[in-house]
């Protein structure tokens, strides 16, 4: 992990930058620069309580629960999605890299039929949750510009993921979330195991001894809503107050810190693939490579072929099976390689080679440049 530097510049720094910037035009700058500089950890933990939210849903929380990949293994689900998405917001949405992640995101998706309504739900999510949590928790509250940002940068990766209907605002987004959350929240067995597993998981990344205390602060920091749809006890209110009054203390107290002036990322996160995965200790030179690499065996496809909402599964192709042989037999062209196997998406694409299959994609989507090709894989 790279050392951290801080100061040289006053301590607003990034607030002036991001002033600076145009959040019509520059919205991926600036919400890069909030959530790799100005509030890495913040924005973290409020992106987790995001996930928690879109288990509450029972239809969300069954079918994650259904495909087994975060109950049966937890970290590197959690760590797979939060590669993917940090690329479009480090890189830009026009980098290869950022559009093979978001094609690898809507070939996940692709598997299964998830209703728009739940897509639109989870990308509010990631706009409300992140403002709200900053509003009580974070050193300063988003500025104007860094909301509207915010809200342009999930706009775009909403249409990247061809969700309709997107809201335009924030007070927009804000409002499908509450309403949603107010029709759908509900327990369900499935989505409790998700949000069992997703705790446990949460729990690994401080010392044992403190697990009982962090489980306890996180059921500390759920709305009441949030803990009746997922069946949790709420905390005794003293520990709930002092639980909730730390926070603020510890976002007040941040005030008086320099700015960083070192970006955190995912990989700089000291549990992320914390299973041995592709990481062997130093820092790749590029940063990508280690998440290419941890990548590169198509886990991300779910094994099972019974699974709810699932896409009849393909038969495998055969040993030696051509490209143009393997693309005949998706039903759909835009499925790409969304519904192979595991092991044959990893002999068919990866082969030999250890960049994984985040840099193979990259190598289609740069030839990739006619209106039609876009279109077709949904990064128009």
């Amino acid at each position: 992990m790279r050392g951290k530097t801080f100061g040289g510049v006053p301590k607003d720094h990034w607030r002036q930058v991001n002033d600076r910037l145009d959040p019509e035009t520059d919205y991926r700058e600036i919400y890069r620069n909030a959530v790799a500089y100005e509030f890495p950890w913040d924005m973290n933990q409020a992106l987790s309580f995001a996930l928690f939210r879109t288990y509450a849903v029972p239809g969300i929380g069954a079918l994650l629960d259904a495909t087994g990949q975060f109950t049966g293994n937890c970290q590197k689900r959690y760590d797979d999605t939060a590669l993917l998405l940090e690329v479009p917001a480090e890189k830009g949405f026009d980098d290869p890299d950022a559009r093979a992640a978001i094609r690898r995101i809507n070939q996940m998706h692709r598997a299964y039929d998830i209703p728009v309504h739940e897509m639109l739900y989870v990308l509010s999510t990631f706009v409300v949750v992140p403002k709200r949590w900053l509003d009580v928790y974070g050193k300063r509250p988003f500025t104007d510009h860094e909301l509207v940002a915010s809200v342009n940068y999930y706009r775009a990766l909403g249409r990247h993921m061809n969700i309709p209907d997107i809201p335009e605002t924030y007070l927009g987004f804000s409002q499908v979330m509450d309403d949603y959350e107010r029709e759908h929240f509900a327990y369900d067995e499935g989505g409790r195991r998700v949000a069992d597993s997703t705790l446990a998981l949460m729990l690994t990344w401080y010392p044992k001894l403190a697990g009982p205390a962090v489980e306890m602060f996180s059921r500390a920091l759920m709305d009441q809503p949030l803990r009746d749809a997922l069946g949790y006890d709420a905390p005794p209110p003293t520990l709930e107050t002092l639980s909730r009054t730390a926070l603020r203390m510890r976002g007040k107290l941040l005030r008086a810190f320099p700015a960083r002036m070192t970006e955190q990322t995912v990989m700089d996160l000291p549990r992320s693939l914390a299973h041995g995965r592709e990481v062997a200790g130093a820092r790749p030179r590029g940063r990508w490579r280690t998440a290419e690499r941890s990548l590169a065996h198509g886990r991300e496809v779910a094994r099972a072929t019974d699974l709810p909402r699932r896409r009849p599964a393909l038969a495998s192709p055969a040993a030696g099976c051509s490209w143009s042989a393997l693309r005949q037999q998706l039903s759909d062209p835009r499925d790409h390689l969304g519904a192979v196997e595991p092991d044959r998406l990893e002999s068919l694409l990866v082969g030999q080679r250890a960049d994984g299959v985040l840099h193979l994609e990259a190598g289609e989507a740069e030839r990739a440049h006619r209106p039609g090709d876009l279109l077709r894989d949904g990064l128009g």
